[in-house]
């Protein structure tokens, strides 16, 4: 399994790499409309961080940050659990929409 959230935050990095609103907002957003939520960071390079969104009733998001510092932050401010690695549990509790089963098979006829 990925095991990308693996970082620890100093004080020095939470000064310097603040959470933005919006990025704060739309994960509270989220859990607010899905009876709560976990996430998992995963590390993407240059991009920075993807945080993985996963609601109590099984639907899921994705939201980007600048690092993985900045995604942990933002997820506590919204006070939102961040899980260190893909459990089994979390990945059961996902539940695919048809929009995105769509989608996947677009992506896939467009290569």
């Amino acid at each position: 399994m990925a095991d990308g959230s693996d970082t620890t935050l100093t004080s020095e990095e939470t000064a310097s790499s603040p959470a933005p609103s919006g990025l704060v907002s739309g994960i509270k957003s989220f859990a607010a409309g899905h009876g709560g939520a976990k996430a998992v960071i995963e590390y993407v390079g240059k991009r920075g961080a993807r945080i993985v969104l996963v609601g109590a009733d099984g639907a899921w998001a994705d939201q980007f940050a600048d690092g993985t510092d900045v995604a942990r932050l933002a997820c506590a401010k919204a006070g939102v659990a961040v899980e260190n690695e893909w459990e089994r549990e979390l990945m059961d509790q996902m539940r695919p929409n048809n929009d995105l089963w769509r989608s996947m098979s677009r992506r896939s006829l467009a290569r």
